[in-house]
Order: C-alpha cells, then sequence, then structure tokens
C-alpha cells in the first residue's frame, strides 16, 4: 500500500519461494555497531508494502553480486538495506536478499525467451549494515508493467517479506531515449496506473543518482516487522 498506515496489509497473497540459506535474522540494535539505518525510499520508518511475487520468481538460487550475466543497459549499482520497524528500523543482519527484473526488452530469464538463462537474478546475504548491493541495468519495460524490479527477503527458506521496487517517471523517460532502450520506446504504463503501483509508491520509490550516460547508484529500504 502506498502509505504507512497501509504498510502492513497485503496488497495480494504472497506465494511460496524457493528455499534460501538457513541463517536466522539478526537485528543490530541503535546504537549496537552504529545508529539505526532509517529508510532511504521514503521518510517513515514503516513496514514497506507487500506485493504480489509475480509470474516469474526465480526457479534457482543464484548467490551472485553482479546479475547481469552480460546483459546490455544502463548500469544500476542497486543497494538495498532490510531494517526492522519493530526496533527503531535498525538493519537486520544475514537475511537473504533476492532480486529479480526483466532485461532491457522486458523479457525475464528462465521463461519463455529467456528459458535456459539465469539473468539478471541474484541472492545475497545482509552484511553488519543489513545491507546487499547488485551490480545490474536499468530494467526495461513490458505490457501492463510500470519499470519494477521484484525484492523478496528471507530466513532459513521462510519468507519475511515480497515487495517491489518502483523508478522515478521522469528518471526512466530519459534512460528510454537512449542505447537499446530507445528502439523499444516509452512505456506505456505508469506508476499511478500499473495494477500494483496504483495505490502509492512513497515507500517504494528508488532513490537514484547518476545519469543514462554514465549509470545509476539506487538505495532502498525495505522495511520488516520483527
Amino acid at each position: 500500500m502506498g502509505s504507512a498506515s497501509l504498510a502492513g496489509m497485503a496488497c495480494s497473497t504472497t506465494p511460496t519461494s524457493p528455499s534460501a540459506g538457513s541463517s536466522a535474522p539478526g537485528t543490530t540494535a541503535p546504537g549496537a555497531g552504529g545508529a539505526a539505518t532509517p529508510p532511504v525510499s521514503g521518510t517513515q520508518c514503516a513496514v514497506s508494502p507487500t506485493e504480489t511475487v509475480g509470474p516469474f520468481p526465480s526457479l534457482g538460487d543464484y548467490m551472485r553480486r553482479n546479475i547481469t550475466d552480460g546483459r546490455p543497459g544502463v548500469p544500476l549499482l542497486l543497494t538495498i538495506t532490510v531494517v526492522n520497524v519493530s526496533a527503531g528500523c535498525a538493519p537486520v543482519v544475514s537475511v537473504m536478499v533476492d532480486v529479480w527484473q526483466c532485461d532491457h526488452e522486458g523479457t525475464y530469464s528462465e521463461y519463455g525467451n529467456g528459458r535456459g538463462q539465469t539473468f539478471l537474478r541474484g541472492m545475497q546475504s545482509t552484511d553488519t549494515q543489513g545491507q546487499v548491493t547488485f551490480e545490474t541495468i536499468y530494467p526495461g519495460w513490458y505490457q501492463g508493467r510500470a519499470t519494477h524490479i521484484h525484492v523478496e527477503v528471507l530466513t532459513g527458506g521462510r519468507s519475511l517479506k515480497v515487495t517491489q521496487i518502483a523508478f522515478p517517471e521522469d528518471i526512466t523517460a530519459a534512460v528510454y531515449r537512449t542505447g537499446v532502450y530507445a528502439a523499444k520506446g516509452q512505456s506505456t504504463t505508469s506508476n499511478a496506473r500499473d495494477n500494483v503501483f496504483s495505490d502509492g509508491i512513497s515507500l517504494q520509490t528508488l532513490t537514484l543518482t547518476g545519469s543514462p550516460s554514465a549509470g545509476f547508484t539506487g538505495t532502498f529500504t525495505v522495511g520488516v516487522a520483527l
């Protein structure tokens, strides 16, 4: 949901996800190993909206930082921080973060034209700051959906949160005028008209710095209640 008051409600049922790791989550309390990390994708310390896992979840566990598999596109260095809203948004240590996204053409690996490939999928365990960083590309788009990246947080194979990352539309438009994205053109679905994001993206928008020519650095926070 798009506001803190609705953040704890699921937009849809979260399907069962592939098993990932066996580490139990550890929460770093404020003052122990640094101050609590506040959400950077919103202005409040709030549980992230729960969203659909979508039709293309990963069929395997791909433990890696670089998930591009040589797929072309504008580079995106994506850092995700997992925080415990029940402890003042202290970082959550040693949980798995799984991400998956489409390429510049709107294709997912492991399905359809991407069958037999694993591009743009990866998992990592959060560090002492509750963070993971993935080397990826700016996602493309496909009919009916705004630009997005899927994120799931798990511990011991149990899903703690499934959400999705939304992108600022002005930056997306600029990216889609360049390079490998230009041939497909602009997305036909805005964030507001997207069936997942239509209820608001205040807690789900990626914070970006950079440019289409130089690449981007993105930061995003996933809030869970432990």
